[in-house]
């Protein structure tokens, strides 16, 4: 194994975003050992995160690595040098490609539409380059459809996962919340990962990836091994029927640190 193409939240951390604790809040060093065991392994750990820059450039510090995938790989840096994927889209006069996005009027359409079902990812969806981030719970083929059909099909929605956070102008028993990007079509992890294997030299088989969603999970085709944390299936039964039928798709028994731990010794373990 030479890289490992990793998510963060309903991944590596878990709860309140924690390395040191696990989904339930019991403390653990298992995700501390993971990383830990990558790199006396030499293996190259990739962040692919919906966060902010910042928020990515900074777990990837303390790991010493230098490249990572930021808002939903709409953003990628390599060893320092950052680029986008975004279908052309770059910061111009018109401003980020968040403004851009904000311009088209794409987000007030799926606010509009699908109110009381969905809102701004407070205070998250704040100080980014790319994605507009949305909360709630709703069909996102419905809103891409929808996107489609008002002439925004330059744009998805992604479904990135459960998240902790309460809404504020939402519907009752919606429980638990999503999280949702709304950012180029062009942009995803998957394209992240695979622009960082061209730029290595990586084969699939060189590499595994680890993540809670449907969106980490487009990663699947490019990585020789892709293992989904225990607490996804949890979060989203009907995982378990889409991943039935992908060969190189496992499951970790643990979730969270300690499944990306289970996940990492296995590989290594396994070895050539």
């Amino acid at each position: 194994m030479r890289c490992l193409y990793l998510d963060l939240d309903g991944t590596l951390l878990g709860r309140g975003a924690s390395l040191m604790h696990d989904g339930d809040g019991v403390p653990t060093m298992l995700g501390v050992r993971a990383m830990e065991a990558c790199i006396r392994a030499g293996v190259e750990v990739f962040i692919m995160s919906g966060r902010r820059r910042a928020q990515v450039s900074e777990p990837a510090r303390l790991l010493g690595q230098s490249s990572y995938a930021f808002e939903i790989g709409a953003g990628l840096v390599i060893d320092g040098e950052a680029q986008w994927l975004a279908d052309g889209m770059v910061p111009d006069e018109r401003g980020t490609i968040h403004d851009q996005v904000a311009a088209s009027g794409a987000p007030a359409l799926l606010l509009q539409r699908f109110r009381g079902r969905l809102e701004e990812h407070e205070p998250w969806n704040t100080g980014r380059e790319v994605t507009h981030v949305l909360r709630g719970k709703l069909d996102a083929d419905a809103a891409n459809a929808l996107l489609e059909e008002q002439g925004h099909g330059r744009l998805r929605l992604v479904d990135n996962g459960v998240i902790g956070a309460k809404g504020k102008t939402l519907e009752p028993g919606l429980e638990p919340l999503r999280c949702y990007h709304l950012l180029p079509r062009a942009a995803s992890k998957a394209a992240a990962v695979a622009t960082h294997m061209r730029a290595r030299g990586y084969a699939p088989e060189d590499v595994i990836a680890v993540g809670d969603s449907r969106e980490d999970l487009g990663a699947a085709q490019h990585v020789g091994t892709f293992w989904v944390v225990a607490n996804a299936l949890e979060h989203d039964p009907s995982l378990a029927d889409t991943v039935q039928g992908m060969a190189n798709v496992r499951v970790t028994e643990a979730g969270y640190g300690p499944g990306v731990y289970e996940a990492v010794v296995t590989e290594l373990v396994a070895g050539p």
